[in-house]
């Protein structure tokens, strides 16, 4: 006969004991096979970059080459067939079209021959002995490179060999260094044929290429303005608190303001003839309409939590005892920042090599084009790949420094005897132990990024094929991935921060914290969300500002700049920037959650086993605790009120 207590004993055994938390009592390495894959990805990667070296010439692209294969402004290596090819150009920097008045596209090429000069003719050349003086005087020969100066007059071929007369006025633009003819009639066709046709990555190197200095001046701007929010998120008021909100709201009524008024004043600009002067203004109109959602989204959110900006300045107050402890906590985002930069500009090397990776072919009159390698196409997606990848995983390597480094400080039981350099330990555990787990939550932002990548880029290639509904549905769609990438970015925080509390891998690090902050959200959940919301604040602020001095300073060149791609590559720039400072607050705030809901699981507040809080933290928690009691008070008495509860006896 079988004893009753023995399926008890038998379903007990079956139901799986929940984790218990044990903070920095066990370590061992998480989620290694994610960490080889990662090894295996940037083999790729490395592949890619060798490739794109041995068949690119980044020069084609940056400096402009003439019709026979020579860069301007470079030495040169000859072309097998082309006999002109193979000169040493690095006195001639400008790129002169032998008929820029007539220029035409035939078969993907212009019609007209391309040289390389050492300067634009300045004024009119009406016959071939002024084009030969202005060769003698200024060493820059207009005709084909094979005929001599001495016979711009004499050889009966000089017609076909030398631009047409007459030649116009031109000057160098920062366009790859053209000569662009001054006169307006020439200047109407020239610009309505070569900038209309040419294809939109040129369009964008060249407005990134002639506002170079102003890019590099915003960002150093914003990286001025970041600098300047961390000084005052450090030091953080009721007082500046309610300045800084009464910033942000002028601010983005500000920039909205001006939005629509550089959008009106393109419409109601009659010159309007090219489509980069188009684009500028498809580009404003988008702008206006996200600055004018964002500004009213967020003024509605201030306006509900408005009654939070107290507690919130307590909240800040404590995070900010926590930094001052681990004071290195701030100079993260620096080397962050650093290694961040050097990526990118590795990046955008390989990818203007790749842009460029075609084989040369001859074709009539010695004239060399170039035709694209097979395969380039996919090498781009998987190089994108790798910059989205990458840069994540830089960034979750500071989010969990950041909160190694707090929890190596919040679970030390002699708080006067405080863990030496806790930013390096923090570092150590995470280059020895987590890697892995830094590549798989960097991997789950990456496969919500590439949807959107490619939505965008459908939508983009259908632009004015489909009807409404269908650009409908690619916006939800891009919407929802939105949604779901700023979700998970909560969800991999959350992980980290647990990961370095406990020592596990991803998953089981993010089940643990998820079930925890679920159990124990009704503290300060509230307060958190403002602090977030108050950070994410300072990052509109600081974009704000970036992009209000963008428009000042792109706005002059309307007609050959394509600006709205710096001016949106400046604002990304600058978000990133913002959230490279200011995320270490933001770091700090949900790892001191989590800390503090693993401190309420493992303790009780007894002399047994006592809270590894501070005298600080537990009184703020208590004062949090209070405010939420007196709110649920108060909302049953209304509602006892509404359902006539308190109705007295009539005397």
């Amino acid at each position: 006969m079988q004893c009753p207590g023995v399926p008890h004993l038998a379903s007990a055994e079956r139901t799986p004991r929940p984790r218990e938390w044990r903070p920095q009592l066990y370590r061992k390495c998480t989620d290694t096979t994610w960490l080889l894959l990662f090894f295996l990805f940037w083999t790729g990667l490395m592949f890619i970059t060798g490739y794109s070296v041995a068949a690119g010439a980044t020069g084609r692209l940056l400096f402009g080459y003439d019709s026979f294969g020579n860069v301007c402004g470079k030495k040169n290596s000859p072309v097998e067939g082309a006999p002109l090819s193979g000169q040493d150009m690095t006195l001639k920097k400008h790129v002169f079209f032998m008929n820029s008045c007539n220029l035409e596209v035939k078969d993907v090429r212009l019609s007209s021959a391309v040289l390389c000069v050492s300067s634009c003719p300045e004024e009119q050349l009406d016959t071939l002995e002024e084009v030969q003086l202005f060769a003698d005087n200024n060493g820059s020969f207009l005709c084909v490179y094979s005929l001599n100066s001495i016979n711009y007059t004499r050889d009966p071929n000089a017609d076909s060999l030398c631009p047409r007369l007459p030649v116009p006025p031109s000057k160098s633009f920062p366009l790859f260094n053209r000569c662009v003819p001054q006169t307006p009639e020439c200047y109407s066709m020239f610009a309505s044929v070569l900038i209309n046709d040419v294809d939109i990555l040129h369009r964008i190197l060249s407005g990134i290429m002639s506002g170079r200095d102003k890019i590099l001046g915003l960002c150093l701007f914003a990286l001025a303005l970041s600098l300047g929010m961390t000084f005052t998120f450090r030091f953080i008021t009721t007082l500046l608190v309610h300045i800084f909100i009464a910033v942000i709201v002028s601010g983005l009524l500000f920039v909205c303001g001006v939005l629509w008024w550089l959008y009106y004043d393109y419409t109601h600009d009659l010159s309007i003839e090219l489509d980069t002067e188009r684009e500028n203004m498809k580009c404003l109109l988008g702008f206006a309409i996200l600055s004018t959602v964002i500004t009213a989204v967020l003024l509605g959110l201030i306006f509900v939590l408005r009654k939070r900006i107290k507690l919130t300045v307590e909240l800040f107050q404590v995070i900010n005892k926590a930094i001052s402890n681990s004071p290195f906590l701030l100079f993260q985002p620096l080397w962050t920042f650093a290694i961040l930069i050097f990526f990118w500009v590795f990046w955008v090397a390989v990818l203007l090599s790749l842009g460029t990776a075609g084989a040369a072919r001859v074709i009539e009159g010695g004239q060399v084009e170039y035709q694209p390698l097979v395969g380039i196409r996919y090498m781009w997606w998987y190089h994108l790949i790798g910059l989205i990848w990458t840069s994540e995983f830089i960034l979750a390597c500071q989010q969990m420094t950041v909160a190694g480094a707090l929890v190596t400080r919040y679970f030390n039981r002699n708080k006067n005897d405080p863990p030496d350099r806790p930013v390096l330990w923090s570092l150590s555990i995470l280059f020895c132990y987590h890697q892995g787990t830094a590549i798989k939550g960097s991997f789950l932002i990456t496969a919500t990024r590439i949807p959107r990548t490619i939505l965008m880029y459908i939508s983009s290639g259908l632009k004015g094929k489909h009807g409404a509904w269908s650009r409908c549905v690619s916006r939800c769609c891009f919407c929802c991935f939105w949604c779901l990438d700023k979700c998970l970015r909560q969800f991999n925080q959350n992980a980290y921060a647990a990961s370095a509390i406990n020592g596990t891998d991803f998953c089981t690090s993010a089940q643990d914290a998820l079930k925890l902050l679920s159990k124990n959200s009704s503290h300060f959940t509230s307060v958190n969300c403002f602090g977030d919301f108050m950070i994410f604040l300072g990052k509109v602020l600081v974009v704000c500002f970036t992009v209000f001095g963008g428009l000042m300073a792109f706005n002059y060149n309307r007609a050959l700049q394509v600006w709205a791609i710096p001016l949106l590559l400046v604002a990304f720039f600058a978000y990133l920037v913002a959230h490279s400072f200011l995320s270490v607050f933001e770091t700090v705030l949900d790892a001191l959650f989590l800390c503090f809901a693993v401190d309420l699981e493992t303790n009780d507040g007894s002399s047994e086993k006592p809270y590894f809080m501070d005298q600080e933290f537990l009184s703020f928690v208590k004062r949090i605790n209070r405010v939420n009691a007196a709110r649920v008070q108060g909302a049953e008495r209304s509602l006892r009120n509404e359902e006539g509860m308190e109705l007295q006896p009539v005397v």
